[in-house]
């Protein structure tokens, strides 16, 4: 059967890109279909100048010369021969005003298209100068009222963890163990914890239906790692007051609506705080060496219960997960500290614009550096919400703490004006 050879030439459409481009006029290597033809520049140029000239070549040889590379200019004729026989046609030249005008087009477009770019830049958010220097103001603020090496906490009256083990303590030890590695009921990803959470308020619903024998235990037992924590928290609103000194704004206010700020905002400032510390991956707040590793379990020994502690480690695991920017961190506990609505605060209004100006530039910050998060600021003002009911409560168990002398006698004197007395 005859072998029938095609002498078809392909269309740009049907080029496969995987095959080395090869000029159909003389073998060099091509750049493209030009007029119907895949060739080089070279013949490319030659044709063109051919057909504008209409120039008329005479072979010197038997007019079958072989066009190569390195020959194409020996025999003229020839090589033009070539060039029409591989498809290339003079209707495809444009004429000297055709090759101006899409010259013309392609310097438009390009024009365009830094245009678009420039006005795209121009939109996208951006801080000015005086929202940049606020947030290093809080930064600045921040590093220097947070000491991540936790060196002060060695002059703090030790801690003390033995003791006799309490119904707190024992269902504080209960939700530590949600992470432990041992466990294989369920995975160890954050994502998890609400999943062990619920688990462990239906287990635990159960059981204070039922008989509880030892529930007057903790009356009489001793919170061993109250003098400590205490310290801790006097420390830490120390820190509180001194980065709060620092928001830009906080000065100017009075001296009675900086206290009525910082005695109501304290505790969820120091919970925002602790956050740096926090780990989710045993739910516990590490502080430097194993003395210093809080657990859950080592809170109840201070007089708190599990009221308290659930909602606080879902909050911490919760902020935890934001993965939120130390800029962001700093602002979010700005905003919180500078809330016009806590008790006692007589400028609502300036210390609302202050706030508001926070929250700006918050927003700005987010839309900047997490243009997909949509929902990172709302679920951030949420947080701040959580923190309202954790002040409550930890208000509610504080009174029940401090009515006690034995326990009130081991509290600082800061720790005693900030929570003793509601401001008025």
């Amino acid at each position: 059967m005859p072998t029938v050879v095609s002498t078809s030439n392909p269309s740009p459409d049907e080029f496969d890109r995987n095959v080395p481009r090869i000029c159909g006029v003389c073998g060099d290597k091509a750049t493209g279909f030009h007029f119907n033809a895949m060739t080089c520049e070279g013949c490319k140029g030659f044709f063109r100048r051919s057909m504008k000239r209409k120039a008329s070549f005479t072979c010197p040889f038997n007019g079958s010369c072989t066009i190569t590379k390195d020959n194409r200019r020996h025999c003229q004729a020839c090589r033009l021969k070539r060039c029409v026989d591989i498809g290339m046609m003079k209707e495809f030249i444009l004429t000297d005003e055709e090759v101006q005008r899409k010259k013309d087009l392609i310097q438009r477009r390009k024009e365009e298209e830094a245009q678009r770019e420039a006005e795209k830049e121009a939109r996208r958010p951006r801080l000015t100068e005086e929202q940049s220097q606020v947030i290093a103001t809080l930064v600045e603020a921040h590093h220097k009222t947070y000491d991540d090496s936790y060196s002060d906490f060695c002059r703090f009256r030790p801690p003390v963890r033995e003791g006799p083990v309490t119904r707190s303590a024992s269902r504080a030890a209960s939700l530590h163990s949600f992470s432990d590695a041992s466990s294989d009921s369920f995975s160890h990803s954050p994502e998890s914890v609400d999943t062990k959470m619920n688990f462990y308020n239906n287990l635990m619903m159960y059981q204070e239906h039922g008989n509880s024998p030892d529930s007057s235990e903790e009356e009489g037992s001793s919170f061993s790692m109250l003098p400590h924590l205490a310290d801790l928290v006097s420390y830490s609103i120390q820190k509180v007051i001194g980065f709060a000194k620092m928001i830009p704004g906080f000065r100017e206010l009075t001296a009675e609506d900086q206290i009525a700020l910082l005695k109501s905002s304290a505790i969820e400032v120091i919970m925002l705080r602790s956050n740096q510390s926090f780990n989710l991956e045993d739910m516990t707040w590490s502080c430097g060496g194993p003395d210093f590793k809080y657990q859950i379990s080592d809170v109840t020994k201070a007089g708190h219960t599990l009221e308290l502690l659930e909602p606080l480690v879902k909050f911490q695991v919760g902020l935890k997960k934001l993965g939120l920017h130390e800029e962001e961190h700093v602002l979010l506990m700005a905003i919180c500290l500078l809330s016009p609505d806590r008790p006692g605060v007589q400028d609502h209004t300036r210390i609302e614009a202050l706030q508001d100006r926070l929250s700006e530039i918050l927003q700005a910050y987010i839309g900047l550096h997490h243009p997909s998060g949509q929902l990172l600021y709302a679920k951030m003002i949420q947080k701040l919400a959580d923190l309202r009911s954790l002040n409550e409560e930890h208000s509610k168990q504080y009174r029940s703490l401090s009515f006690r002398p034995e326990h009130s006698m081991q509290l600082t004197p800061l720790v005693l004006e900030v929570f003793g007395s509601e401001v008025s």
